[in-house]
């Protein structure tokens, strides 16, 4: 295996087409890519994906299995997550694969660069499987969670990226990652009532399920430190475990007792311990779970945008800073990556190949390729005013505040916003006219 081919794939959702537009996806049982909607067409999509999703837990529309498994191919969601009842995808395109190689030291690149690389490797060493997932999650919730995607995992440091799919998409993969699940008969309902929810509360301090689950909104729990992210054992327990104030949401109620029961039972090789507990116990901790009350979510906050630097910015520093750390990995030079320039220049994830090369000053100036299959610059305003790379960058500060902008997909796709001084930067590179 060589190192320099594969430095695309090792970080492919690290972020995206900063000229994406909101609707980038393959029409549904399509074999060749769509062309993407305008932006009035994908404002016109990405409204009725808000208010689709405004309701997750509701009940989803029956939604079509066999058309869900096409999109998890097309979209090649295997490149991410196992359990998608696909072929695991290539060792050398496994972008989690790849980068829990690096940090095992499995992969084959000179000690100089792996130590530089895991120095800074922090993101996409752990992404959730999907297997069972119909044994543990409602259709509604799943079908709500992709148009929508929000901060289910705190302690991960990605986030489910907001792909380009609309509700009939979002419908008919929820239908198939739900497909196989166990009739009720081979699980009996377990009904709440009589548990007792302050016994929960106390089993649920008792036990430490603090230790790796956040449950915000819950007032008056004990403060758990977790455990060191870094131990080998813990850390995927830790970055996997979810917000347990989607809990209600996500799942039944006799899904989640059978869940605390035995994790293993349900999703063999789940990081969530088995934690010795009795049938009653757990319906207890359940019923606090699903019942505590909750404090409404603290309201999401755009940073303040910053005037533009006086003193002179180059091309180097804004590289250095900001398109080496995340951009070039998903816009990278295909030369150099046997082809594979990511899913923001040669395509990938369901998204149009946009031809946006953030690896090079001449690769940035050369811009993208728009709807018509016309060059256009990254620089140039857009609707706003901003640069349209700036556009992007912005957008995904709204969208982490939870205001996505229906004709903008934020950049770095699926990663936290760059902070208010790295877009400075860029602001202010851009206005000096990009100097070298």
């Amino acid at each position: 295996m060589r190192a320099r081919p594969l430095l695309a794939a090792l970080f492919a959702l690290a972020s995206g087409a900063a000229a994406c537009s909101s609707e980038d996806a393959r029409a549904p049982g399509s074999t060749a890519p769509a062309a993407p909607l305008s932006a009035s067409d994908g404002g016109a999509m990405a409204a009725a994906a808000a208010a689709a999703a405004a309701s997750p837990a509701a009940a989803a529309p029956p939604g079509d299995a066999a058309r869900g498994e096409r999109l998890v191919a097309e979209l090649q969601c295997n490149r991410c997550h196992d359990g998608t009842g696909q072929a695991p995808a290539p060792r050398d395109a496994h972008c989690v694969q790849c980068h829990q190689d690096i940090a095992a030291g499995r992969f084959q690149a000179p000690a100089a660069a792996m130590k530089r690389w895991n120095e800074n490797l922090v993101q996409l060493r752990d992404v959730p499987s999907l297997a069972a997932a119909g044994d543990r999650l409602r259709r509604g919730w799943i079908r709500g969670f992709l148009l929508a995607p929000h901060d289910l995992r705190p302690r991960l440091h990605a986030t489910m990226p907001r792909l380009a799919i609309g509700p009939e998409q979002a419908s008919d993969i929820a239908a198939y990652l739900t497909r196989d699940r166990r009739e009720r008969r081979e699980r009996p309902t377990t009904s709440l009532e009589g548990a007792s929810a302050a016994r929960g509360r106390e089993l649920y301090e008792a036990k430490g399920c603090g230790t790796c689950h956040a449950f915000t909104g819950a007032a008056g729990l004990s403060s758990v430190a977790p455990v060191k992210p870094m131990e080998k054992e813990t850390r995927a327990a830790v970055a996997l475990a979810p917000d347990l104030r989607h809990a209600r949401d996500r799942s039944e109620p006799a899904d989640l007792v059978a869940w605390v029961l035995d994790p293993g039972a349900i999703k063999p090789g789940t990081p969530m311990p088995q934690v010795p507990m009795s049938p009653a116990e757990a319906r207890d901790i359940v019923a606090f779970v699903a019942t505590a009350p909750l404090a409404p979510p603290a309201p999401g906050s755009v940073p303040e945008r910053l005037p533009l630097l006086s003193r002179r910015v180059t091309y180097d520093e804004v590289d250095r800073r900001v398109f080496r750390g995340t951009c070039r990995h998903c816009h990278s030079e295909p030369d150099y990556a046997l082809g594979d320039g990511g899913p923001g220049n040669t395509g990938g994830f369901g998204f149009k190949p946009r031809g946006l090369n953030l690896a090079t000053y001449e690769g940035i100036a050369a811009g993208y390729v728009d709807d018509q299959g016309e060059r256009r610059s990254v620089f140039s305003r857009g609707p706003g005013g901003a640069p349209r790379l700036v556009a992007a960058l912005l957008a995904r500060q709204a969208e982490e505040a939870g205001r996505a902008d229906p004709a903008v997909r934020g950049m770095p796709l699926g990663l936290p916003a760059l902070g208010a001084e790295e877009i400075q930067l860029v602001e202010s590179w851009i206005a000096q006219g990009r100097p070298q």
